[in-house]
């Protein structure tokens, strides 16, 4: 009997580590961010590091920060907390000292806003630091995003969503909820998921940059969009009154939620996945 037992507490036990390694698996395939881009650097010294904390989804608006040449990501999960992972990159005369910098480096998560703090700006391509952010939320989720030189990208989060971006191109992937935002310099790809939008609708722009749409086919909305300087290319077959000339206006399928994805400066493509 106590060689029964004891064969099935260590298989219960193998059975709980490969469930634990399965799950830490999944979540290592999640994050994309690797904190090791040189990419908007040039040839100084430099020092990266990837930083990690937890914290509480508490119900209020979320606050991601990018500064001054940070990027934001974020990204809906099943899990009820907030996972912040933070390349820090610093830049400077010698390696010791990028290292000595980024110690200078806080990430601030106070109330849900998350932003770095660090030494004042230094002379360009000398001493400099940036910090982007990759945060994982619970899939209903509000949010408040900015930038200034660096890209934004949401996915897969339903909430009261608002961004902009200065410097960098806008990504959002199937998202739902109250969605507004916009890019000054940048271009601007929505790709939607379902057959319908889930919320009050989309209203996104950028000024100097494309806009690329794809969605699903069978898909039902209200869609609306427009370009002053640029070509508009419709991928599918619409009925409108009249010829489509810079902008645009139609119900698509049953229609239902307003999207409204406009440029000034750019061209328009939209259509379906294959």
């Amino acid at each position: 009997m106590k060689k029964i037992w004891l064969r099935f507490s260590m298989l219960a036990a193998l059975m709980m580590c490969l469930m634990s390694v399965s799950v830490l698996a999944q979540g290592s395939q999640d994050r994309g961010m690797t904190c090791n881009d040189r990419s908007n650097w040039n040839n100084r010294p430099s020092h990266y590091e990837l930083r990690e904390q937890t914290l509480s989804a508490t119900g209020g608006t979320i606050n991601v920060d990018g500064g001054q040449n940070g990027g934001v990501s974020v990204k809906g999960w099943d899990r009820g907390e907030i996972l912040v992972r933070a390349c820090v990159q610093t830049q400077a005369y010698s390696e010791a000292e990028a290292r000595d910098l980024a110690t200078q480096i806080r990430i601030e998560t106070n109330g849900l806003r998350i932003s770095a703090q660090g030494p004042s700006s230094f002379s360009r391509n000398e001493r400099n630091w940036s910090v982007s952010y990759e945060v994982f939320v619970p899939r209903q989720s509000d949010l408040s995003l900015k930038s200034h030189n660096g890209g934004i990208s949401i996915s897969e989060v339903r909430g009261r969503i608002e961004f902009d971006a200065h410097n960098g191109g806008v990504s959002l992937n199937q998202l739902g909820g109250s969605v507004r935002g916009q890019t000054h310099n940048g271009g601007l790809t929505v790709n939607l998921g379902g057959d319908r939008w889930n919320g009050e609708g989309l209203d996104v722009r950028t000024t100097n940059g494309g806009v690329n749409l794809v969605m699903p086919e069978n898909y039902s909305a209200h869609l609306e969009t427009s370009t002053v300087n640029g070509g508009l290319n419709l991928g599918f077959p619409v009925t409108v009154q009249g010829r489509i000339k810079k902008d645009l206006s139609v119900d698509l399928g049953s229609g239902g939620a307003t999207l409204r994805v406009v440029t000034t400066n750019g061209g328009v493509s939209i259509k379906r996945k294959g």
